[in-house]
C-alpha cells in the first residue's frame, strides 16, 4: 500500500489547484482573453514541471482520420466519430459493434486537446481531401466533437450563401452528442464529475491522472466559456439545410453514485477550508442538472430539433464504466436517428462474443 500515500497527495494537490483555478474563473471573467491566455499557460507549464510524464504518445499517428470499421460492400452513407474534450479514448468502444451490425463503415477522426475548435475543424478540412467521396458522410460528435463538426460544416464543407472551401464527400448529417452549443462553466470541472474514468486501465487511454485538467489550461477551455468570441462567431454561422441534424443530451436527476463518492472521498481528506469550497460548489448542482457538464440550455441551437434527451451523464451516456454496466441509452437514439434519415435498416444488436 505504500503506493497509496502519493498517489492521495498528488490527488489533493491537484484539488487545491483546480479548485483555485475554478474560484479564479468564477472572480474574473471581466479579465482580458490574452491574461486568461497567458495564466492558462502558466499553469500548464507548471503541470509539465510537476509531471513531466506525457499526456499523449510520442508521435502523432494517434491523430488524423482513421478507419475503425471496414464495409466496403455498404451502400450506407460512411460514419466519422468525433471524441470530445479529454477524452482517454474508449468513448466509442460500445457503440462501434451497433454500426458494425448495422453494416456501416466508420471512421474516428482525432485531434489534439490544446488547440482552438477552429484550428481542429481546419485539421480536418484538411484531410477530408483524402477521405473517400463515393459516398456521403455522417458525422458523430461527443462533446467538443460536435462543435468541430459545426465548424467544418458550415466553414468549410458546406457553408451557406459561399461556396464550399473544401471539395470530397458530401456530409449528409450530424449527430451532436452531449455538445455545449451554448458553452458550459462547468468545463473546469469535468474531471471531478466522473472521476473514476481517470483511473481507467484499457490498453487505449492515453491520458495520465493529470491529463484532464492540464489540457483544460488550453484554449478549447476558453473557447467553451458561455458568450465566448469564439461560440459566440461559431453560433452567427446558418446551418446548410441540406445537412440533417440531431442534438442528443444527458440528464441526471442528480449527481451520480460516482459523483458523489469521488467527493466525499476527496473532502474526508481534506482541510476545513477546501470542504467547504467543494460542498459550495457541490451543493450548486441541481436544477438544469443536465449530464453533470452541459446543461440542458447549452445543449440548444435556433433553427435545430429540439434536443433528444436520455437519463445518463456525459460519458456514461455513450460508454459503460464497467463490463456488467447496462447498455448506454444513447446508442439506441443514434441508430433510430439515422434510421429516420433513411440511411439504415432498424437498430441491430450486435453479435454476442
Amino acid at each position: 500500500m505504500r503506493w497509496l500515500r502519493p498517489l492521495l497527495l498528488g490527488l489533493l494537490s491537484l484539488v487545491v489547484l483546480a479548485l483555485s483555478w475554478t474560484w479564479w474563473g468564477d472572480n474574473a471573467q471581466d479579465q482580458l482573453p490574452k491574461a486568461q491566455r497567458q495564466l492558462r499557460s502558466a499553469v500548464q507549464d507548471q503541470f509539465k514541471q510537476w509531471f513531466p510524464q506525457p499526456v499523449a504518445p510520442p508521435t502523432y499517428d494517434w491523430y488524423g482520420l482513421e478507419l475503425r470499421i471496414r464495409a466496403t460492400a455498404s451502400k450506407l452513407p460512411r460514419l466519422v466519430v468525433i471524441h470530445g474534450l479529454d477524452e482517454p479514448g474508449s468513448i466509442w468502444h460500445d457503440l462501434f459493434p451497433f454500426l458494425d451490425a448495422a453494416g456501416f463503415e466508420v471512421w474516428e477522426f482525432r485531434y489534439p486537446h490544446d488547440q482552438s475548435i477552429e484550428r481542429t475543424a481546419q485539421d480536418l478540412a484538411e484531410r477530408w481531401r483524402e477521405f473517400p467521396t463515393n459516398r456521403p458522410a455522417i458525422l458523430i460528435g461527443h462533446d467538443v466533437g460536435g462543435l468541430v463538426i459545426r465548424d467544418f460544416v458550415t466553414r468549410w464543407r458546406h457553408p451557406v450563401n459561399s461556396p464550399a472551401r473544401v471539395d470530397g464527400a458530401a456530409v449528409r448529417g450530424a449527430i451532436l452528442v452531449g455538445t455545449p452549443n451554448q458553452g458550459s462553466e462547468w468545463t473546469r470541472l469535468r474531471v471531478w464529475l466522473e472521476l473514476r474514468d481517470q483511473f481507467l486501465t484499457k490498453e487505449d487511454q492515453r491520458f495520465a491522472l493529470y491529463a484532464a485538467l492540464r489540457d483544460g489550461c488550453d484554449t478549447p477551455a476558453i473557447d467553451l466559456q458561455p458568450n465566448s468570441g469564439s461560440l459566440t462567431a461559431l453560433n452567427t454561422l446558418p446551418w446548410s439545410n441540406m445537412v440533417s441534424i440531431q442534438l442528443l443530451g444527458g440528464v441526471l436527476s442528480g449527481p451520480t453514485p460516482s459523483m458523489s463518492d469521488s467527493i466525499a472521498a476527496l473532502t474526508k481528506a481534506s482541510s476545513a477550508e477546501l470542504q467547504a469550497l467543494l460542498m459550495a460548489w457541490w451543493s450548486n448542482l441541481g436544477v438544469n442538472l443536465g449530464d453533470g457538464v452541459v446543461t440542458l440550455d447549452a445543449l440548444k441551437l435556433p433553427n435545430a430539433p429540439a434536443p433528444l434527451q436520455v437519463a445518463g451523464s456525459h460519458r456514461g451516456m455513450l460508454t459503460r464504466l464497467l463490463p456488467t454496466d447496462p447498455e448506454p441509452p444513447a446508442i439506441a437514439l443514434i441508430l433510430q436517428t439515422l434510421t429516420a434519415w433513411n440511411t439504415a435498416p432498424a437498430a441491430i444488436k450486435p453479435p454476442l462474443q
